[in-house]
Parts: structure tokens; C-alpha cells; sequence
């Protein structure tokens, strides 16, 4: 079964940069397509960034675009998600989650049923 760990998460003012990590088991990391997931209480976990397993493609959602980049490390089998100018709209959950069963390298899964594993999340907030 394959692991993964989310940290980095904490309390910020609107405006203010975090960086997320998303550290993964396994010794075939390079073959997951990877993706970070938000969720608000009472609200729908949604996709927020994603990055496909060669590194080549990725996903952001409108509401983080030109704000949050997605990048990969598949020597330390680690995703992280680089988050700036922080909004208070931005305060929730962070997942980070993995697709094993990914065969074209350029591939971004896009759908909560894609993904295969989950981490147990860490929590992001932003004040006004």
C-alpha cells in the first residue's frame, strides 16, 4: 500500500507564501501521477493542482492559477505545492493524493475517482 504525508500547512495572513510537502512510499513514485486536493468544512473536496508523472503536464485550477505552482522531486518521492499570495478563500484542508495506474507519462488525472491514495491532509489558513 502506498503512503503518503502532507506538511507544511499553518496559520497566515492574506498575502503570505507556504510551501506544502507530500511525502510518498513506495519505489515507484516516478509512475504516479500526482494531485493536490482542498476541502472546506462542509464543503466538496475539490482538485486544485495536479502534475502528471513524467512532470511535463499540469492542471491548476482557475482559482489558483498565476498563484500556486505544483512541482516534483522523484528522487526523494516527494510532491509539493508552492502557494503565494495566499487569500483568505484559500483556508481549508490540503490533500495530496496519487493515481498508480497512469501509462501515458503526460496523462493528469482530473477526478477524485482517478486517485488511488490519499494522505490524511494538513490544515491551511489564511486571515484577512
Amino acid at each position: 500500500q502506498v503512503q503518503l504525508v502532507e506538511s507544511g500547512g499553518g496559520l497566515v495572513q492574506a498575502g503570505d507564501s507556504l510551501r506544502l510537502s507530500c511525502a510518498t512510499s513506495g519505489r515507484t513514485f516516478s509512475s504516479y501521477a500526482m494531485g493536490w486536493f482542498r476541502q472546506a468544512p462542509g464543503k466538496e473536496r475539490t482538485l486544485v493542482t495536479a502534475i502528471s508523472r513524467s512532470g511535463s503536464s499540469t492542471y491548476y485550477a482557475d482559482s489558483v492559477e498565476g498563484r500556486f505552482t505544483i512541482s516534483r522531486d522523484n528522487a526523494k518521492n516527494t510532491v509539493y505545492l508552492q502557494m503565494n499570495s495566499l487569500k483568505p478563500e484559500d483556508t481549508a484542508v490540503y490533500y495530496c493524493a496519487a493515481d498508480l495506474i497512469v501509462y501515458n507519462t503526460n496523462y493528469v488525472p482530473r477526478t477524485r475517482e482517478a486517485y488511488d491514495y490519499w494522505g490524511q491532509g494538513t490544515q491551511v489558513t489564511v486571515s484577512s
